[in-house]
């Protein structure tokens, strides 16, 4: 019989290992994508929500998601390696090997992307193995490259509501493009934000992001201006289109007029605490929104 000291070790082993692979799915993004998905299938639904529907796709996303980060992470990690700030995943720290991370995360999504495709339908799968996609193939390969990744980027992270959408309605339509617009527009000033407050770390690691090819940051400032004034346009189509009511409207009118400020005060002054405040407005802005959009829902 094991010794009780040899057993706890075993167990709080075990543990960190549990912890260490549950980290590839990055937990907290995870989330996120869960939570815009879950609006995007809520304003798609016509009539009552089908609640049982959106708890398989959100089963289906998760594993699908979650294998995507946990892949995303495989690739990327000698350049973590050279991070401070993901210098401890699991994956650099050498907590987990390379070949079971690898297939953790191939399981992971394969099986997501199965069940969406036999439990809710063919499109919300097809949806999300394009979003796996172009998360994978197109732009973790870019960071390296351009900065134009940033762009790329927001794509397949703008498409989780978009799936959604499909699920409850099974088909694309108008609301699925403009929830598709607003995570997209939102993502770039959000990202840059980050960029500039890691930009030392990420030149060291070799990320071509635009705060780190061009780091003066006027062009970081543009590309920040530019999106916070599109997305404080683009946010008033849910209502203009009937998908949410005034409520919305005055609040998405807000917090984008916020959103701006931030964006326009970090382009002025290129400083880290400009920085700091854009991304806490960005931290803000998408939940709220979200929320206020569902909780507003109008029409069918």
């Amino acid at each position: 019989m094991m010794p009780m000291a040899s057993l706890s070790t075993v167990r709080v082993a075990a543990w960190q290992r549990l912890s260490d692979y549950v980290a590839l799915t990055k937990p907290r993004l995870l989330t996120m994508v869960l939570a815009v998905t879950a609006v995007g299938f809520y304003m798609g639904t016509v009539g009552g929500a089908a609640w049982g529907r959106m708890a398989h796709l959100l089963v289906g996303i998760a594993l699908a998601a979650g294998g995507s980060l946990a892949l995303n992470q495989y690739l990327e990690r000698e350049t973590d390696a050279l991070m401070p700030r993901t210098q401890s995943r699991p994956l650099p720290d050498g907590r987990l090997q390379p070949l079971p991370a690898l297939c953790f995360g191939l399981a992971l999504t394969m099986a997501g992307l199965g069940y969406l495709a036999v439990v809710v339908g063919p499109l919300p799968a097809l949806v999300t193995a394009l979003t796996t996609a172009t998360y994978l193939c197109w732009y973790t390969p870019l960071k390296l490259k351009t900065p134009l990744c940033s762009l790329v980027g927001a794509i397949p992270g703008a498409l989780p509501p978009v799936a959604g959408w499909v699920a409850a309605r099974g088909s694309l339509g108008r609301g699925a493009l403009v929830l598709f617009a607003i995570l997209f527009l939102w993502q770039l000033p959000h990202a840059l934000a980050i960029a500039w407050l890691y930009r030392d770390e990420f030149a060291r690691a070799g990320v071509r992001l635009l705060p780190v090819v061009h780091p003066d940051g006027h062009s970081t400032g543009r590309q920040v201006v530019t999106n916070c004034l599109a997305l404080l346009a683009v946010g008033s189509l849910p209502t203009l289109m009937g998908l949410s009511g005034r409520l919305y409207f005055v609040v998405a009118f807000l917090l984008g007029l916020m959103f701006l400020g931030c964006g326009v005060h970090l382009a002025w002054t290129r400083t880290t605490a400009a920085a700091r405040r854009l991304l806490f407005a960005s931290l803000l802005y998408l939940p709220l929104v979200y929320l206020v959009m569902a909780l507003d829902k109008v029409g069918p």
